[in-house]
């Protein structure tokens, strides 16, 4: 039931996020790799990743853990898998020819009651997989796994095709488990535009404070009233008040750079009380 359901999304397109908001209870608008979200806090997976080659300077591509063709879908299956709890559905749409031999292994060892079916809409050739996260050591029988595999290889390479998904769901439902671990992160890394557009008109920036930060550029230092003492002039030196290219009265040219240091002295004190007892003190 929707009102006992609680609905997470992240959504590149823009619109389409603006949307989502319209319909679900949280909508991050942005790339999946650019967000914090707890893991194994999911109880279902509707996964619909970005289609193509995965090229070096995606965001992803850092992250892809991998030895067969590098996809955007396969990273996208590595970065949502370990936010979905053991025990937990996923739903994900490819087009059927991501699934190679990679993908097939990967699907079968994290995965059991598997199911594909061919979409509706043949545009893009999309396969809707099925399955319940497991274990590795609760997958069924390595004779089943195997034929599995073999069967979504088959159709990720066109020798067989996937059955059509079904009007009415004619096998034994999915069960949807309550949540096990809390979502304590679930936002954002970078700031989305729009934030900071927002934040940037709240804010000014540094224009309501322009004179205090740039009223003094270009105005010629005024001369103290007095000669420094030694004290005051080590203090402006080191400070940086007193830098750059000096000219003395003679006519020397001096570059001054100021700098400070600690330096520790050794003192020792000694007191004696009212015994004749004495103290030392370093």
């Amino acid at each position: 039931e929707r009102n006992r359901t609680e609905a997470y999304a992240v959504e590149y397109d823009r619109e389409r996020a603006d949307h989502s908001k319209t319909l679900l209870d949280r909508v991050l608008q942005g790339d999946l790799m650019d967000t914090m979200i707890s893991r194994q806090s999911f109880g279902l997976l509707w996964l619909n990743p970005p289609y193509g080659d995965l090229v070096a300077d995606h965001s992803g591509a850092s992250q892809y853990q991998g030895s067969g063709r590098r996809r955007l879908e396969k990273a996208f299956y590595q970065r949502s898998l370990p936010l979905l709890q053991y025990g937990g559905v996923m739903v994900f749409i490819v087009p059927h020819y991501v699934l190679d031999d990679e993908l097939c292994g990967w699907l079968t060892n994290h995965f059991t009651g598997l199911r594909i079916c061919a979409a509706v809409d043949r545009t893009f050739k999309q396969v809707v997989i099925f399955g319940i996260r497991v274990r590795r050591q609760d997958l069924a029988r390595p004779r089943e796994v195997a034929a599995m595999r073999e069967h979504l290889r088959a159709i990720g390479s066109g020798e067989q095709a996937a059955d059509l998904l079904p009007a009415t769901w004619p096998w034994e439902q999915y069960a949807v488990l309550p949540i096990a671990n809390d979502l304590e992160h679930f936002y954002r890394i970078t700031l989305e535009p729009e934030q900071f557009s927002e934040e940037v008109l709240r804010l000014r920036g540094l224009w309501p404070d322009f004179t205090l930060h740039f009223g003094q550029t270009g105005a010629q230092p005024r001369a103290p009233v007095k000669a420094l003492s030694r004290w005051h002039l080590a203090l402006a030196l080191a400070a940086g008040a007193i830098t750059g290219v000096v000219t003395s009265r003679s006519g020397r040219v001096l570059v001054l750079k100021g700098d400070t240091y600690k330096d520790k002295v050794p003192k020792t004190e000694f007191t004696e009380d009212e015994d004749g007892n004495v103290f030392e003190t370093r």
